[in-house]
């Protein structure tokens, strides 16, 4: 706790401190709330995508035997060329969000590609783009709670620290000055009563 002055400037300022912490603290703890609910929101988002990429995943497996049969590399053409990724601003937050996800163009003799070719291809370009929307997903998650550890921080210093030190500061300077204002009353009462006495003694 910093040393405080006990002086009429220092319970000013003391005063001033306190209603700036008792103004911000309800705006800290709405964004607090606004951040819960949307890491809630996007857990949910994830388990979602998780989902997708298993099923997914189940349905290539399906195609393992005719992948095994050929020499043809898919590779190519299910890596994305380009991702092309926005962001919104949740809760003074800015967090990454999927637009868009460019493959390179297919091309290939339609002689030599066998007939599943086309929709095999399909299903790895879905998984890939599962995969990355899945990849922004968990960014999201990772800036929302970065933040919410720093505004939940942040309330915690002001309800539990900057508060109450600046209410028990008021108090102490508050008692201070009454203090001395007693005892300035009481000085003046002795002074009085000793001039009272002298001017009795020249009566």
């Amino acid at each position: 706790m910093a040393k405080i002055k006990f002086t009429k400037g220092e319970l000013k300022k003391q005063r001033e401190s306190l209603k700036q912490y008792r103004h911000y603290l309800p705006t800290l703890q709405l964004k607090k709330q606004q951040l819960q609910m949307k890491i809630f929101e996007i857990q949910r988002d994830l388990f979602r995508v998780q989902e997708q990429m298993k099923a997914k995943s189940a349905a290539i497996e399906e195609w393992s035997g005719v992948f095994a049969e050929t020499s043809i590399d898919f590779r190519p053409w299910i890596h994305p060329e380009k991702i092309e990724l926005g962001s919104v601003n949740v809760a003074g937050a800015v967090i990454p969000v999927l637009d868009k996800l460019v493959f390179p163009k297919v091309e290939f003799d339609l002689y030599l590609m066998p007939l599943w070719a086309d929709r095999a291809l399909e299903y790895l370009k879905e998984y890939v783009k599962i995969f990355v929307e899945h990849k922004v997903v968990q960014q999201q998650i990772r800036v929302l709670t970065r933040e919410l550890m720093i505004t939940t921080q942040r309330v915690n210093l002001f309800e539990k620290v900057k508060i109450p030190e600046s209410l028990e500061n008021i108090r102490k300077i508050r008692i201070y000055l009454g203090d001395q204002q007693a005892n300035a009353v009481g000085i003046s009462k002795v002074a009085k009563k000793k001039v009272e006495e002298r001017e009795l003694q020249f009566v």
